[in-house]
């Protein structure tokens, strides 16, 4: 698990296709300090395993699923990236909940100045902008945001001066891809909300008259699950 809160920016030092994954080389200082083969380091926002460690550098593989889903297929030796360690359970918790899997990409659309601030505005896919409320988190290649305006088919954040000069952020340019991950509390809530009621003293589907999840069931289930919600 991460937090959104990037430790440095790394440099790909190369990258080496075989078939439809790939091997990203990354040269980095600080997220390597305790890092062992088989740890995960989020690259872009992206949960990759250490497979190698060299002089300054990691490698990792890239499975062709990943690819597909995020920015990284377009990724270029030089590119500067985003890195964090995983969260280690005595350390702050200083974002949110950001799990390294991405959900798709958006495309950033207008760069605007607002004094010391910058503000971003991304189009992304419907089914990305139903998970993202407004003053609710969202996750920008790896970097955990706020969401400050919330439009029809975009979404807008606000970039404070140090996360500018922290990470990737500053170097980007309208049309530029950006993987994007949403606030997972959501996502578990929709399945609460929406999943056959369960019967919760043998933990089986309800089937009484042999009707599965009859409606007064599932109205009283859901009603269940607003009040432990509400609870929260």
């Amino acid at each position: 698990m991460f937090t959104g809160i990037i430790e440095e920016t790394g440099t790909v030092e190369s990258i080496r296709r075989n078939g439809i994954n790939s091997d990203l080389v990354i040269r980095a200082d600080k997220v390597l300090e305790g890092t062992k083969i088989g740890d995960s380091i989020a690259v872009n926002g992206i949960c990759l395993t250490v497979t190698k460690l060299g002089d300054k550098t990691f490698t990792a593989d890239v499975m062709n699923e990943t690819l597909q889903r995020s920015s990284l297929s377009q990724i270029r030796v030089g590119n500067k990236v985003n890195l964090e360690r995983a969260m280690l359970n005595n350390g702050r918790f200083g974002g949110h909940i950001v799990s390294g899997h991405v959900d798709g990409t958006g495309t950033i659309r207008q760069i605007k100045k607002d004094g010391i601030a910058v503000w971003y505005t991304v189009e992304t896919k419907p089914e990305i902008l139903r998970y993202i409320v407004e003053k609710g988190s969202i996750t920008i290649d790896g970097i955990s945001l706020t969401v400050a305006k919330l439009g029809n088919n975009d979404f807008s954040v606000s970039i404070i001066p140090h996360t500018a000069k922290e990470t990737t952020l500053s170097e980007k340019k309208i049309g530029d891809k950006v993987n994007l991950e949403n606030d997972i509390v959501g996502k578990y809530i929709e399945k609460f909300m929406t999943s056959k009621p369960m019967n919760t003293e043998n933990g089986i589907t309800d089937n009484k008259d042999e009707k599965i999840g009859s409606e007064e069931n599932r109205k009283r289930e859901n009603e269940r699950w607003k009040n432990l919600c509400l609870m929260q």
